[in-house]
């Protein structure tokens, strides 16, 4: 395992420089299978195509149904298919740059792999992670997976509006995320009816402009 991250390491550093040297900010979403990361990347894209030059890429283990929900927003979108592999890597991030044009990209986001255990410990060259995390999912996730919260530069925390209708303490998983980063910004958000949509527009359109 060591050798193979070592492996992957270096191979993210060249990808990381790669991406540096063209000015693309690269943003590694991970989340559990079923948290929202396509949708949250649809209103993302609604919101902010027409101001940042956008690219996708899409990982997922076999099928290409996430990738064909963005195809309406015409934007240059791969699929890489770990075919049943749990996570994406830097080699296979690498492989597929040559399909972007770097120089008219803005940002890059890379829709990982549902999983919260594998993607985290494989640096891809991205420029941050961002952790997806619903409440569906329970209120125990930053206690249980303290590597990706640790390394996350920011969290949402989706489908909100169903707090209600789950078992999900909101304190709780806020005390176990201040446990594990203090300082990391965490947006309160519904991709579905549209709450806090807002503020997490306007923190991601902040990094890419940075």
């Amino acid at each position: 395992m060591k050798n193979i991250l070592d492996r992957n390491q270096n191979k993210a550093n060249e990808v990381r420089s790669l991406l540096a040297s063209h000015k693309v900010v690269m943003v590694n979403i991970i989340s559990s299978p079923g948290a929202g990361k396509t949708t949250l990347l649809e209103r993302t894209l609604e919101e902010l195509n027409s101001k940042f030059r956008i690219g996708v890429i899409e990982g997922d283990i076999t099928t290409d149904r996430d990738a064909r929900r963005l195809q309406k927003f015409d934007i240059p979108i791969v699929v890489i298919n770990t075919e049943g592999g749990c996570h994406l890597d830097s080699h296979s991030i690498s492989k597929v740059l040559g399909s972007f044009d770097l120089n008219n990209l803005d940002v890059l986001f890379v829709e990982n792999v549902g999983n919260l255990i594998c993607p985290s410990q494989f640096d891809l060259g991205e420029t941050f992670k961002l952790a997806v995390v619903s409440t569906t999912e329970g209120d125990d996730k930053p206690g249980k997976y303290p590597m990706l919260f640790r390394e996350a530069r920011a969290v949402l925390l989706n489908k909100t509006d169903l707090i209600p209708y789950t078992n999900f303490n909101l304190e709780n998983f806020k005390n176990d995320l201040a446990g594990i980063n203090a300082r990391v910004p965490m947006f309160e958000i519904s991709c579905t009816r549209g709450d806090g949509m807002k503020e997490w527009f306007e923190w991601i359109s902040s990094q890419v402009r940075t």
